[in-house]
């Protein structure tokens, strides 16, 4: 697990190592081991490195890394079938002077060029500069687990594992973009390949820019998608037996490590799997780490001790208390583009406390997405159902909710109306109508007229609808799932993980997120993952009987997040109230101080819970007072 940066010129400015460094430097958390610099010959392409050393400890694994004295390689990530293909590659005469990863993925550009990404299995992000062809070849993984974000115009390329890198040269001249903003509060995460910086783009998943040096050709292109048009019509025992036994494959290539590993352990179904199949696997305790609050209702760690004593794991927890909270600025400025996950804050400090005791931890991340997990899934299944009642939900149930959201101040009856209200969209847009942080008609009663003119009325709405066109399901629940997978799940989840892990340079790996093992569960029907409306990861828990616990397996899903709609009314009050009534979003002429004031005062005087909304302008906040200071 690395850092990457790289600079190429396109005009006649020569490229110097002290700007490569530069970039490397500020993303030096991302790999403390080692640091290298490349500069081509002709001085118009520089590529930068910072190593978290993981496979091949030795000095052969440093990069920048040269092979066949035509290539140059940046490289992110890590590639978990590297030995069988360099098996494979060594039988057609290919020589390695390494036993890693970066140089296999060399040897197989060399021989597949472009098609070398079809034969990986892992996660990736990097950069390969041909000096014969005078060409750069950059990739990000299937899932988009490792970052890749640059910045492109006539003069110059400019790229990272992080836009930091990006923002420390002249040639950028920094800028917000409003409408990244926008679809922000609605998503809690800027949506690829949007940044929160005009021009600097994020890398989607699945895909590869090829820029020919010498014409200056751009060619941007996808080369892997998940398919759930197809299914397999299998037994149930045979689904469990494929999903166990192919969960577990990853679990082992997971495994493969110079340096020691862990794992998260929420006491969840899906870490809690992982950590069993690791337990399996091993012939040494494994070391498992949890976090947990104070507040009973966010407590989880009663389900991970449960777990760490059936399989006898070596476990650690930690208590996160609201002065955590101190870490927030620090936090936004890891995390460089605005981001209203809250929970990023225990991921942060389980990450910090497993990092003291092991370089690498696996997670659960990707069972949710694999396997329906979601409470909203539920929600929207039922939604399909009303669709033909809707001349009696527009009769009887929008005026009922409506009037009872308005009478009795609570958030059950706030999203009863809001649900109720989405049942005349049409299906796709609806998925986001009830989970939205900032609904269209929050934002307009948000926004100021200046704000509103900034955005030119974009729709956040169409950006989650459109993919559900793309999943290959006849099944509206299924394209909500691929939905999330293709957005929620990247520019979210992977992101909070990627940048929490990192921040402390620790590697994070999730098995569920293995791409044969996604190709094999959007075969599985889909009436197995989310049985009946509310039966959610049915074929899983069955897969797991036996093995998981049925106290854990079948608990209410809790979710990990921080206790903030507590702490925006006590210990976080007063300092909440003084950045959003007098900070930067109101005295720039944003957003409108009585709405911010209206949404603090509702939180803490009625039942509604309003703190995904104040996280998010808080976030957003400190984020322009740390990237665009007055």
């Amino acid at each position: 697990m690395c850092g990457i940066a790289g600079k190429i010129s396109f005009n006649q400015k020569d490229i110097s190592s002290q700007e490569i460094e530069t970039m490397s430097d500020v993303i030096k958390h991302r790999g403390p081991d080692d640091s290298g610099t490349y500069i081509s010959p002709d001085k118009k392409v520089g590529l930068g490195h910072r190593r978290l050393s993981i496979i091949d400890l030795s000095p052969l694994g440093h990069q920048p890394m040269r092979y066949k004295d035509r290539y140059e390689i940046v490289f992110n990530g890590e590639i978990y079938n590297f030995q069988e293909k360099r098996e494979m590659l060594e039988k057609d005469g290919y020589v390695f002077a390494s036993h890693s990863d970066t140089e296999v993925i060399l040897a197989l550009y060399d021989k597949y060029g472009k098609e070398c990404v079809q034969h990986l299995r892992g996660m990736f992000a990097f950069a390969i500069y041909d000096e014969k062809e005078q060409s750069i070849f950059c990739v990000r993984d299937r899932v988009g687990k490792k970052p890749f974000k640059y910045y492109i115009d006539d003069n110059v390329f400019l790229f990272s594992s992080e836009l930091k890198a990006i923002l420390t040269q002249p040639e950028y001249h920094k800028e917000p973009d409003y409408i990244a903003i926008h679809h922000y509060l609605t998503l809690q995460y800027v949506p690829a390949p949007l940044t929160g910086f005009v021009g600097i783009k994020k890398l989607q998943p699945a895909h590869y820019l090829y820029i020919d040096l010498k014409t200056k050709k751009v060619e941007k292109e996808r080369y892997w998608k998940l398919d759930y048009g197809k299914k397999l019509d299998l037994s149930e025992e045979e689904w469990k037996k494929r999903i166990i036994d192919k969960l577990e494959e990853s679990v082992k290539l997971r495994m493969i490590s110079d340096v020691p590993i862990g794992a998260f352990l929420s006491g969840g179904i899906d870490s809690s799997a992982v950590v069993a199949l690791m337990a399996k696997n091993s012939k040494t305790p494994i070391k498992t780490f949890s976090i947990g609050f104070e507040e009973e209702k966010f407590n989880e760690l009663k389900y991970a001790k449960i777990i760490a004593e059936k399989f006898k794991t070596d476990h650690t927890e930690f208590i996160v208390k609201p002065d955590a909270i101190h870490l927030l600025p620090m936090l936004v400025r890891q995390y460089e583009e605005p981001y209203a996950d809250s929970s990023a804050l225990p991921t942060y400090y389980v990450a910090k406390l497993t990092r003291e005791h092991v370089t690498v931890a696996l997670n659960g991340d990707g069972g949710d997405e694999n396997f329906a997990g979601y409470s909203r899934y539920s929600a929207f299944q039922i939604s399909t159902l009303l669709d033909r009642l809707d001349f009696l939900n527009r009769l009887i149930g929008r005026p009922l909710t409506g009037f009872l959201a308005k009478n009795i101040r609570t958030t059950f009856f706030d999203r009863l109306y809001r649900f109720s209200k989405s049942l005349s969209d049409d299906y796709r847009r609806r998925y986001l109508s009830y989970t939205a942080y900032f609904t269209n008609e929050q934002k307009s009663e948000l926004y100021t007229d200046e704000f509103k003119r900034k955005i030119q009325d974009q729709d956040t709405y169409d950006i989650i609808a459109q993919e559900f066109k793309k999943s290959g399901s006849k099944n509206r629940t299924e394209q909500a799932v691929y939905a999330d997978f293709m957005t929620y799940l990247p520019d979210d989840l992977l992101t909070k993980v990627d940048i929490d892990t990192m921040a402390v340079s620790l590697e994070g790996r999730s098995p569920f997120l293995d791409h044969e093992f996604l190709e094999l569960t959007a075969q599985i029907p889909f009436h197995l993952k989310l049985k009946g409306l509310n039966n959610k990861k049915y074929i899983l828990k069955e897969s797991l009987r036996g093995i998981i616990p049925d106290e854990v397996m079948f608990r209410p899903k809790m979710g990990f997040t921080a206790p903030i709609d507590r702490w925006f009314c006590t210990e976080l009050k007063d300092y909440t109230r003084e950045k959003l009534l007098d900070g930067r979003l109101v005295k720039d002429g944003l957003f409108k101080k009585e709405y911010i004031q209206h949404i603090l005062d509702q939180h803490c005087n009625t039942n509604i819970n309003f703190s995904p909304h104040i996280w998010a302008l808080l976030t957003l906040e400190l984020w322009f007072e740390e990237y665009f200071p007055a």
